[in-house]
């Protein structure tokens, strides 16, 4: 089921991210957020956008959102998103129906243009495989930027794609 965040399900979320950013370059965040922090982000983004998450058997096991692309206003038909599965919960189909929620509600809100920052291996670690950018490509978005070696995590140096999926027309 996909349903709306409350503030009440951040504790759930952030256990969900904090595996990303304690074992994983797929997160740049070094440090994991607090509750509150993470509860206040959760507040911000639905302010103005769409924030979702997965429940299944009554267990929130994901999470996705938008996000302003960037703050100038011309950029206001373009938004960034964000998804984080359960690590025990990857390739169940999940991933795809909350971005297909998210297209449909961002297409209502005439969002033309979505973008995704997603981290990339120079070469396959422990720490980032291609999954990301795999499942973002698998879902129709392209390659527009290519970032390298612009973060660095576990004392390794890993590359940002920037992605894009056009949704309406211009």
């Amino acid at each position: 089921m996909i349903r709306d965040v409350r503030i009440s399900d951040a504790k759930n979320l952030l256990q969900i991210y904090s595996y990303y950013v304690e074992n994983t370059a797929i997160s740049f965040e070094i440090k994991t957020p607090t509750l509150i922090e993470f509860e206040d982000r959760i507040k911000s983004i639905t302010k103005d956008y769409p924030y979702i998450v997965y429940e299944k058997e009554g267990k929130v096991v994901a999470y996705a959102y938008a996000h302003r692309f960037h703050e100038r206003e011309a950029y206001n038909k373009s938004a960034e998103l964000s998804i984080y599965v359960d690590k025990d919960y990857k390739n169940q189909g999940i991933g795809r129906g909350l971005y297909k929620e998210l297209e449909d509600r961002l297409k209502n809100m005439q969002i033309s243009n979505l973008y995704a920052l997603v981290a990339y291996p120079a070469y396959e670690t422990k720490y980032l495989a291609t999954n990301s950018y795999d499942f973002h490509n698998h879902l129709g978005f392209t390659e527009v930027g290519h970032l390298h070696k612009c973060g660095c995590k576990f004392g390794e140096y890993f590359d940002m794609v920037y992605i894009e999926k056009i949704i309406i027309e211009h």
